[in-house]
C-alpha cells in the first residue's frame, strides 16, 4: 500500500459516508469520519443533484473535523447499478521496432476500447487488467519500458451509464469538491473484504445497503458478475412500520435493538416488548419472534431473487461461498438465514477499523483501501480514463480489435461473442461456464 492520506465519497440510498484515511508504512488508520443523511438520492441514484451536493458537503465538513485536515478531492464509488461487464481483448501494433512501449501504446489501447466495445448510451468507467503479450510473451502486469512488434491487452472493461456518471461527477463539483478517482464499488469492495485466495478462486459478495442490495461474483480477482436488487434494509424498516402500525422511526428503533433475521432463533428468548402504535394512546405488546418474522420474510424475498440469478449463471460453485456486508448484515442469524437459503457457507465482513467497526462503512473503507492498494499500471490506466487522454486518438489509433480469446488454456471462459442474438444472461452464463474445467 502506497503511504498518503486518501478521501473516500460513499453516496448510498439512506446516507453518505466519507472516510478520511492515513497509509502509513503500509498500514491505513482511520483518521475521520463524516456520515450525513442522504436528499436526493432514490434507490443508489441521484435524483437531485443540488440536494445531494449539499449532504456530501456536510459529510465531507464532519470528516474534516474530525480528522484535522482540508479535504479537496474525493475517491468517489460508482455503484453497480446499470453496469455493464464484459471481457475484450485489444491489440497493438508498435510504429518502429526500436520504439520502447510508453503510454502513448496505452493511449491507443484505452482509445479502442472506448470506441470499439462501449455501447452508445454507456461511457467506460474502468478497465480490469488479466494481462499483457507482447510479441507472444504472456503474463506480464505492464509492459511500459519493454521492446516489441504488437502489445496486447486482455481484460474485463466496466462501462455504466452516461446519467448516472454525469449526475455523480456534477454532484461532487457542486459540493465544493474535485474527483481525483471514481471507481467500482463492488471490486473495491472485494479487495477489502476477501482473502486472495477468495478473490482467486471464487467468492460471492451481498452488499445489504439501505435502498438496495448488491450481488458480485469475483474469479480471477476480477468482478466477473454485479447485479443490483432495488430492495434493502429501508424495505425491512418499512415492512416492520406497515404490519405494526408503527412509526418509521419506531421501526427503525425496533429492527436495531431487537430484530433478529431468522425467526425460529427468537423462540429461545421470546420477550415481550411494547410497541406504540399510531392512532391508539396506549402501546401494545408483542413478541420479538413476530418482528423476527417480519425482517425475514423480507430478507428471504431479497435472497430468493439473488439465488435466481446466482443458479443461472452457476456461481453458487464458487468455493469461496458467500460474505455478506452492509448496514443490514450487522442483524443477528442473518449468516443462518443466508445459509439456509443459498446453501452455502456464508459469513459476514465488519470493518476492523477504530471507529468505523461497523458493517455500512465497509463501502467507503474499501474505496480508500482500494485506492492505495492500487498498481501503478491500474492507476495509469484508472487516470486515462478519468480524464479522457485517449480522446483524442479514439480514431487515430492503429490498434486492431479482435474477438476475445481466453489468455490461458485454463480459463476458456473469457470469451466475447459478438452474435446479436445472444442475451445478456448467455453472456454471463459463457463467462462462468468453466470455472472449475
Amino acid at each position: 500500500m502506497k503511504d498518503g492520506i486518501y478521501s473516500s465519497l460513499d453516496i448510498g440510498t439512506t446516507s453518505i459516508k466519507v472516510i478520511v484515511s492515513e497509509v502509513l508504512n503500509g498500514k491505513m488508520n482511520v483518521i475521520g469520519v463524516g456520515s450525513e443523511k442522504s436528499n436526493g438520492i432514490n434507490k443508489g441514484l441521484i435524483i437531485d443533484i443540488d440536494e445531494t451536493a449539499v449532504s456530501i458537503n456536510k459529510a465531507v465538513k464532519q470528516a474534516e473535523e474530525k480528522a484535522g485536515t482540508k479535504i479537496d478531492s474525493l475517491i468517489v464509488g460508482v455503484p453497480a447499478t446499470n453496469i455493464e461487464i464484459r471481457p475484450f481483448h485489444v491489440s497493438v501494433e508498435v510504429e518502429t521496432v526500436s520504439q520502447e512501449i510508453d503510454e502513448s501504446l496505452l493511449e491507443k489501447m484505452i482509445g479502442q476500447v472506448e470506441a470499439k466495445k462501449i455501447p452508445s448510451d454507456k461511457t467506460l468507467l474502468s478497465v480490469m487488467v488479466e494481462e499483457f503479450i507482447v510479441d507472444g510473451f504472456d503474463g506480464i502486469k505492464d509492459p511500459r519500458k519493454m521492446v516489441g512488434n504488437e502489445v496486447e491487452l486482455y481484460g474485463t472493461l466496466l462501462s455504466v451509464s452516461r446519467t448516472i456518471l454525469h449526475n455523480i461527477k456534477k454532484s461532487v463539483n457542486n459540493a465544493g469538491y474535485n474527483v481525483s478517482d471514481l471507481l467500482f464499488q463492488p471490486k473495491a469492495m472485494s479487495d477489502l473484504i476477501m482473502t486472495e485466495d477468495e478473490s482467486r478462486f471464487g467468492t460471492i459478495q451481498i452488499d445489504l445497503g439501505g435502498g438496495q442490495t448488491t450481488v458480485s461474483a469475483v474469479h480471477d480477482e476480477q468482478v466477473k458478475f454485479s447485479s443490483v436488487i432495488h430492495e434493502g434494509g429501508e424495505n425491512v424498516t418499512k415492512d416492520i412500520s406497515v404490519v405494526l402500525n408503527t412509526s418509521i422511526k419506531n421501526a427503525e428503533k425496533l429492527k436495531r435493538e431487537v430484530g433478529n433475521a431468522y425467526s425460529e432463533y427468537s423462540s429461545e428468548k421470546d420477550q415481550i416488548i411494547t410497541v406504540d402504535v399510531v392512532g391508539q394512546e396506549s402501546s401494545v405488546e408483542i413478541k420479538e419472534s413476530y418482528i423476527a418474522e417480519i425482517i425475514e420474510a423480507r430478507l428471504a424475498q431479497i435472497f430468493e431473487k439473488i439465488k435466481e440469478e446466482l443458479d443461472e449463471i452457476g456461481a453458487l460453485e464458487l468455493p469461496g461461498g458467500i460474505i455478506l456486508t452492509g448496514g443490514t448484515a450487522g442483524l443477528p442469524k442473518i449468516e443462518e438465514l443466508a445459509e439456509d437459503i443459498f446453501e452455502v457457507n456464508v459469513k459476514t465482513y465488519i470493518p476492523d477499523f477504530m471507529g468505523v467497526r461497523y458493517p455500512s462503512f465497509t463501502n467507503a473503507i474499501a474505496l480508500v483501501y482500494h485506492k492505495a492498494k492500487m498498481g501503478e499500471i491500474d492507476k495509469i490506466l484508472n487516470h486515462m480514463i478519468l480524464n479522457g487522454h485517449y480522446d483524442e486518438i479514439k480514431t487515430q489509433s492503429k490498434a486492431k480489435t479482435e474477438p476475445v480469446k481466453p489468455a490461458t488454456s485454463k480459463d476458456n471462459s473469457i470469451r466475447e461473442n459478438e452474435s446479436n442474438e445472444e442475451t445478456f444472461m448467455d453472456k454471463i452464463k459463457n463467462f462462468f461456464s468453466n470455472f472449475f474445467d
